[in-house]
């Protein structure tokens, strides 16, 4: 069900990074960042390691920086996955943390959004995440959507998709290879109520935008690529 590709280049959390700071929102403790007056969010939805990866948060205060009002909840809930948990593999982990009780506790957070007076809300969905960012734009609970590096993401529910969505891949990645990637462009190709975008970045692997060296020029250049394509993709899609 998840590769070891999923949980290569695990982070430090730091429940202290970032220049955001910690709410309750939709029931959930949740990094905020941003002008609490704009009304137009964007709602990150992690990999596996959650909420306090200082890449992360660093992406969100990037995104925040842009004019948008950023959050990312704990939808693990206190409970990321440990790599070093020899105990509890990710297989077993994710029995209890499956994408489907991501998207029944990203509800909240977003009729919760909308209540502050949002106007427009965007999705990231990061490896893990983008599973539950799918089924959100599924049901047009978002207006735009992106994807970095998904896992579990099915060309079925790329067919059922009604937001505006990118899908930003890599070269290699066992989870969402190139081959598959191709599928989901010829399928938003056919879908014209629907503006889609595919990329694949060439030379990186699985996770290259949330978990790369920071001492790697060529890593740094390569995310920080992907992180322009996805403001650019929020700055078109929400008004």
């Amino acid at each position: 069900m998840s590769g070891p590709q999923c949980c290569s280049n695990p982070p430090t959390l730091n429940p202290s990074s970032g220049a955001g700071h910690l709410e309750q929102l939709g029931g959930l403790n949740t990094y905020v960042t941003g002008s609490p007056h704009s009304k137009l969010a964007v709602l990150f939805i992690t990999d596996v390691y959650g909420y306090e990866a200082p890449l992360l948060r660093k992406l969100a205060d990037k995104v925040a920086a842009a004019g948008f009002f950023v959050v990312a909840p704990d939808f693990f809930k206190g409970d990321p996955y440990v790599p070093d948990d020899a105990n509890r593999p990710i297989r077993d982990w994710l029995q209890d943390h499956g994408p489907d009780k991501g998207f029944d506790d990203a509800k909240p957070v977003v009729e919760a959004l909308k209540n502050k007076g949002i106007s427009a809300i965007g999705a990231v969905g990061i490896c893990w995440g983008a599973k539950v960012v799918v089924d959100l734009a599924k049901v047009e609970l978002i207006q735009a959507a992106v994807l970095l590096h998904p896992s579990f993401v099915t060309v079925d529910d790329i067919k059922g998709v009604k937001a505006h969505i990118s899908v930003l891949g890599a070269e290699i990645d066992q989870m969402s290879p190139p081959e598959l990637l191709k599928q989901f462009e010829e399928i938003l190709s056919a879908k014209p109520e629907v503006d889609g975008f595919v990329k694949i970045f060439p030379k990186v692997s699985h996770g290259w935008t949330v978990r790369y060296n920071v001492e790697d020029e060529e890593a740094v250049k390569s995310a920080d690529e992907a992180h322009g394509d996805l403001l650019a993709w929020f700055t078109k899609y929400l008004k």
